[in-house]
């Protein structure tokens, strides 16, 4: 990427986070800051813009810059970049992000949301490249699940920027309600906050504990902690099956927090698939940890790229968008 740069933004309900990035795996220089939700939208517009700004005036004079790129919660109507009842934006319901932060900034940007940045980023730096696969699915496992899907090297969004809302899939008929509206929804049961529902359910003197410590009595032969590990894994096999039994692609890759109890949730995880996936049951491989992909199989394995993934998928959007622009005139061109 030579003497170029790209911005990336992570915009998220907790934090801001922004990149300047000219390739590879880490970024030139990079900064966050809490999103003030509380202050409102424009206020939080106006803190995105100022930090991109302040990058951009560091890179003056030593690189060009390509161009920005936002990464957005969903769900994200695009290519307008209009938000369409956000969970985690409170408020921001209809707002056309797209064209606030245009204007604040003065510049043309590309947004997308963002767990569809952290699947380009696994295919174009992380495991996509690790193991030579141009199609795949994350599903990131955090506060809430996202999702996104790499098709051909290519960022799949249906019709109307929302495909790959995987986290909404129902695993669990007459569930728990679920901030998109719905019941059962895969996020009730798989995201680092189910896990502390389920937790509380079961074992209530523990009521003000993490995930991350549900995971820690889990280790240390809790059973109920477990229990709540088996239930995401159980939910996880069925969100998994539609995907695999729809999608047929080669690999899928958990990422986001949950993960880190991948010993815990994986065993039922893989037990219920297989039951329940009849495609699964067809392809998988001879072991679950790989080293090499083997040939018409499907693989499930964790990310690579940790915490990381959405806001370097920010900063390769300017230059996924720009090769595919110059893709598309040869293209035109030598049909003339």
């Amino acid at each position: 990427m030579g003497d170029t740069y790209s911005i990336g933004v992570d915009l998220g309900g907790t934090n801001l986070r922004v990149a300047s990035y000219s390739g590879g795996v880490e970024f030139l220089e990079s900064t966050t800051i809490p999103t003030r939700l509380s202050t409102g939208r424009e206020r939080v517009i106006s803190d995105l813009c100022e930090a991109v700004h302040e990058l951009t005036a560091n890179q003056k004079g030593h690189r060009q810059l390509v161009g920005v790129g936002i990464g957005s919660p969903g769900p994200l109507e695009l290519p307008e970049g209009i938000l369409r009842n956000p969970p985690n934006l409170p408020g921001w319901d209809g707002f056309d992000v797209r064209r606030a932060i245009e204007s604040k900034l003065g510049m043309s940007i590309e947004i997308e949301c963002d767990a569809n940045l952290a699947a380009l980023a696994e295919q174009k730096l992380g495991a996509g490249k690790s193991y030579g696969v141009d199609s795949l699915c994350v599903l990131t496992l955090g506060t809430g699940v996202g999702s996104g899907l790499i098709l051909d090297g290519e960022i799949w969004h249906g019709s109307t920027g929302m495909g790959g809302e995987a986290g909404h899939i129902v695993v669990c008929e007459h569930g728990n309600r679920c901030g998109c509206g719905g019941y059962g929804c895969l996020e009730q049961y798989a995201s680092a906050t189910a896990v502390v529902r389920m937790a509380n359910k079961l074992m209530p003197e523990y009521s003000s504990a993490s995930a991350h410590e549900i995971a820690l009595l889990a280790q240390d032969g809790d059973a109920r902690a477990k229990k709540v590990y088996e239930q995401v894994g159980q939910a996880l096999a069925v969100g998994l099956t539609g995907l695999i039994n729809t999608l047929n692609l080669p690999l899928y890759l958990l990422g986001g927090g949950v993960c880190e109890a991948w010993d815990l949730f994986a065993p039922s995880m893989f037990a219920v698939l297989r039951q329940r996936s009849y495609v699964y049951r067809l392809t998988e491989p001879v072991s679950v940890q790989v080293e090499s992909l083997e040939r018409h199989k499907t693989h499930i394995l964790r990310a690579q790229l940790g915490p990381a993934a959405g806001l370097l998928g920010a900063c390769l959007l300017p230059y996924q968008k720009t090769a595919t622009k110059i893709l598309t005139t040869e293209k035109e061109l030598a049909h003339q």
